[in-house]
C-alpha cells in the first residue's frame, strides 16, 4: 500500500487546481468551443511531445493499429471537451463544471455492465441521487434556459468522458498515461484543425497566448503533476481530491469572472458532489 507522501498531495491538489482554472477560458476566449479545444490540445500535445522525447523515448506504442486507436479516442476526447466549454459558455462556470462532475456516477453504473462485473443496487441509488442534485441545478430555469442548457451539455461532457475513462482502462496497463494523452490529444489535434479551413476564425495575439497557457498549463502540466502524484498516493485519495475541480472552478469563476452561483446551482452542485465522492469511498471499500 502507498502511503500519503506529502509532495504527492501537493502534486495532486495543484493538479486539481490546474483542471478547475482551464474551465475558465470558454469565458476568457470569445471563440467557438471547438477552437479553443483545438488551441488546448495543438499545444498540449507539443508540450505532450516533448516529455516523451525526454523521459520515455522507448514507450511509444509500435504498431499503427495501436497509434490509430488512440487517435480515434481522441474523437470522444474531442466530444468531451467541446461539449465541456459549451456547457460553460452557455450557462455559466459553476454550472459547466458541475454537471460534468457527473462522470464517476456514469463510470459507477457502466463499468460492471462493461467489464461484466457483478451490479450493485446501490448503484442505481446513487445515480438518482446525481439525477436529483440535476434537477435541484435546473429548477425553476425554464426548459432551453440557460442553466438547462448548460447541465444538458455539461452532462454529455460528464457521460463521454465516463466511456473515454472506461476505454482508457485496457491501454493503461500497457502504456503510461502521459503516452495515451499524447496521442489522444494529437488525435484531436488532427480532427479539428481543418475547421480552421471551413469557418473564418480571427485569433489575435492576447487569445493565442492564452491557448498556450490553456494547453501547456492546464493540460500538459497538469496531466503531468497528477500522474507523478500517483507514485507517492493511493489512485482512491486522487480521485476524492478530483472533486474538489468544481470548488477550486466556482472559486476562480467568483473573484476572475465575479460569477455568483445561484442557490439552486450550489445545492444540486452539493447533492452531486457528496453522491459522488460516496460512491467512490464504498467503491474502494469493497
Amino acid at each position: 500500500m502507498k502511503t500519503i507522501h506529502t509532495s504527492g498531495l501537493i502534486d495532486i491538489h495543484v493538479a486539481v487546481l490546474l483542471f478547475g482554472l482551464a474551465g475558465l477560458f470558454g469565458k476568457f476566449l470569445a471563440l467557438p468551443a471547438w477552437c479553443i479545444v483545438l488551441g488546448r490540445t495543438g499545444f498540449a500535445a507539443i508540450a505532450l511531445g516533448v516529455v516523451l522525447l525526454l523521459t520515455q523515448p522507448n514507450r511509444q506504442p509500435k504498431d499503427a493499429k495501436t497509434i490509430g486507436l488512440f487517435g480515434l479516442l481522441g474523437l470522444i476526447l474531442a466530444v468531451h471537451w467541446i461539449t465541456f466549454f459549451h456547457a460553460i459558455q452557455v450557462s455559466s462556470v459553476a454550472v459547466g463544471l458541475l454537471a460534468f462532475s457527473t462522470f464517476p456516477i456514469f463510470i459507477t453504473c457502466l463499468e460492471p455492465w462493461w467489464f461484466k462485473e457483478k451490479r450493485r443496487p446501490m448503484d442505481m441509488v446513487t445515480a438518482l441521487l446525481v439525477v436529483l442534485g440535476l434537477c435541484i441545478m435546473v429548477y425553476p430555469s425554464p426548459f432551453g434556459g440557460e442553466v438547462f442548457s448548460g447541465v444538458c451539455w455539461g452532462t454529455v461532457s460528464g457521460f463521454t468522458f465516463a466511456i473515454l475513462s472506461l476505454l482508457n482502462r485496457k491501454w493503461v496497463k500497457e502504456y503510461p498515461p502521459v503516452v495515451i494523452a499524447f496521442y489522444q490529444n494529437v488525435g484531436v489535434t488532427l480532427l479539428l484543425l481543418p475547421m480552421m479551413g471551413w469557418i473564418d476564425v480571427r485569433i489575435d495575439a492576447a487569445q493565442l497566448g492564452m491557448l498556450v497557457l490553456l494547453g501547456v498549463v492546464c493540460t500538459a502540466l497538469s496531466h503531468a503533476l497528477f500522474i507523478r502524484g500517483l507514485t507517492f498516493i493511493r489512485a482512491q485519495l486522487a480521485s476524492v481530491i478530483a472533486c474538489l475541480e468544481p470548488v477550486y472552478g466556482i472559486v476562480f469563476a467568483y473573484f476572475l469572472l465575479h460569477e455568483i452561483p445561484s442557490a439552486h446551482t450550489l445545492a444540486g452542485g452539493a447533492v452531486i458532489l457528496m453522491t459522488t465522492l460516496l460512491a467512490m469511498v464504498r467503491r474502494a471499500a469493497v
